[in-house]
């Protein structure tokens, strides 16, 4: 057992950075008045992702899940290491090709489907090539038309 290593994710998150963290320089020696009720700023990976190396990124490609407010071209934040429960918004690998559908399981059966009604559902059948992918925790939407163009550039 000495010999086995356990390897982390180097980021730990910034749940202990406080306002006495950041370093202020001015020629007085004073700091600003406001400086002591300076907060830290919203660490989007501390607040949106459990579990780092299990997750990444995925843009959504058509209007399948629009019902639940995911449209073309969001930004989905995927975990791995959550495990698909009933009415779970998943990535499948279904028969060669990656979709977005909401997962349903009732005893044997298992139902992929979308939020649109030009969709019809998935039945997982016994031969049928089905893997999950991870399950959606997130779903960033961009409103500024300057960020669309921004990020269509990229």
């Amino acid at each position: 057992m000495d010999d086995e290593q356990l390897f982390n994710s180097a980021y730990r998150g910034t749940k202990n950075f406080t306002q006495h963290n950041v370093v202020t320089a001015n020629a007085t020696g004073f700091g600003a008045a406001t400086d002591d009720f300076m907060e830290r700023g919203i660490d989007l990976d501390e607040r949106l992702i459990m579990n780092k190396p299990a997750t990444y990124f995925f843009r959504m490609n058509g209007d399948a899940m629009e019902g639940v407010g995911i449209f073309d071209q969001d930004i989905l934040i995927v975990d791995r290491s959550v495990k698909a429960s009933n009415g779970s918004i998943i990535i499948a690998a279904l028969d060669g090709e990656l979709i977005v559908r909401r997962f349903e399981k009732s005893f044997n059966k298992i139902q992929l489907t979308a939020e649109h009604k030009k969709y019809k559902p998935i039945l997982i059948e016994e031969f049928t090539q089905f893997l999950c992918w991870g399950v959606v925790t997130c779903a960033i939407h961009l409103m500024d038309k300057s960020l669309i163009v921004f990020n269509a550039n990229k």
